[in-house]
């Protein structure tokens, strides 16, 4: 898909949406890093705007802009072409591959719990060009991919593939069994194929090739499914966004639109499931004041907030949406020593702003952003679905 970056009317609004800019002066802003420098590039020159790399692809300033010119895609597509045209850092090169780090981690997994938290573990992770100011999340033997692969009636009305993404595979495979069995107790028949990862980690660091791979492999498992009248559910929002924008967009996968078109957000399509009159699901009080952070990649699949939604029909709880901000750590972004200085200051000012809400807990749908969050505000972090199923009332499960 290409953009017209014509349209730009240098009003500024993206500049003034974007976290990095806000606090690195070295990243110019998505207007000037993308329809401005646009104007001058050239697909027979080398690309040498190093500060490329500076974008976290929080896609904060497409959701800003007025008139449709996505600088993020403008921006992705240099970061793509920079990096193929540059030697890559080592930690770009693990990061691309976060898929195989996880297979690989999850196998040995209580060697790595017990080793990463090492001083001299992280003096050489350091070295490598890897950040450590953050806790690595912990690895399980028993990942999701390794657990029941179906659940629910083989003769329900409604069936599911779960596309449960890296995070959820290999760091909370608990969460995912958790909520492959909510979606079944709603009536559902799901189905967790073998997938691989969605391919924006390696879409993020350069690695289009990579990506694509891991794009058309997915794709293809997915398509077949869609055929036999499943629709795909995601959590996580960045491989929701991986799906239903690059994978017909920039990755431009054989079946990518069939995908894009038929996959949802999980909390999304548990409404689609209540507007439909298919679920009337019962809510137990649940008294609890929450600060719901929401993740950039959610506001960028413009789908609204479903899951601020379903909470409204939880009696007793208060939810106070933050949208504001950023987390910082966008993925692997801040797992770079080059980028740490930018996550830390974003993660400070979201984690200052949950705090004032003074909550309970703290909810965000993205895995990334609860790690970051529930270090830098102090307050324990969970998933949506942990509080629709925790109220849920039992009769309905």
């Amino acid at each position: 898909m290409e953009f017209d970056f014509q349209h730009c009317i240098r009003c500024t609004i993206c500049v003034a949406n974007c976290p990095v800019s806000r606090v690195n002066p070295e990243f110019p802003g998505p207007k000037q890093a993308g329809p401005d420098a646009e104007r001058f590039r050239s697909d027979d020159e080398t690309s040498i705007d190093k500060w490329i790399r500076l974008c976290n692809q929080c896609k904060r300033c497409e959701v800003a802009c007025p008139y449709g010119v996505n600088p993020a895609e403008i921006i992705l597509r240099e970061q793509v072409r920079y990096g193929g045209k540059h030697f890559r850092p080592l930690a770009s090169r693990v990061f691309a591959n976060n898929y195989w780090l996880g297979a690989v981690s999850s196998v040995i997994a209580p060697v790595v719990n017990s080793l990463s938290p090492m001083k001299f573990i992280k003096r050489l992770l350091n070295v490598f060009g890897i950040s450590t100011y953050l806790p690595f999340p912990r690895f399980h033997v028993h990942t999701l991919s390794r657990s029941w692969r179906w659940k629910g009636r083989r003769r329900s009305q409604k069936k599911v593939v779960f596309f449960y993404g890296c995070f959820l595979n290999y760091n909370r495979p608990d969460l995912g069994r958790n909520i492959r069995d909510f979606l079944a107790s709603l009536g559902l028949r799901v189905i967790m194929p073998g997938q691989v990862c969605c391919g924006l980690p390696a879409l993020g660091n350069g690695d289009i090739e990579t990506a694509r791979k891991f794009a058309r492999k997915n794709a293809r498992i997915l398509a077949g499914y869609i055929d036999r009248g499943y629709d795909v559910i995601y959590s996580c929002t960045s491989c929701g966004l991986a799906l239903t924008q690059d994978y017909p967009g920039i990755l431009d996968v054989p079946d990518g639109k069939k995908v894009s078109e038929n996959s949802y957000n999980l909390h999304e399509y548990v409404l689609k499931l209540m507007e439909e009159h298919y679920i009337e699901p019962v809510f137990e009080s649940f008294h609890r004041k929450v600060a719901y952070h929401i993740p950039c990649h959610l506001r960028a699949l413009g789908i609204g907030y479903p899951a601020a939604k379903l909470f409204e029909k939880i009696p007793g709880l208060e939810t106070h949406i933050l949208e504001d901000n950023c987390c910082g750590l966008s993925g692997s972004y801040g797992f770079k020593r080059s980028n740490e200085e930018t996550a830390v200051k974003l993660g400070i000012i979201a984690g200052h702003a949950i705090k004032d809400v003074d909550p309970d807990m703290l909810v965000s749908d993205c895995g990334a952003c609860r790690m970051q969050l529930a270090h830098f505000s102090g307050i324990s972090a969970v998933d949506p679905s942990e509080i629709l199923i925790k109220s849920l009332k039992r009769e309905t499960q």
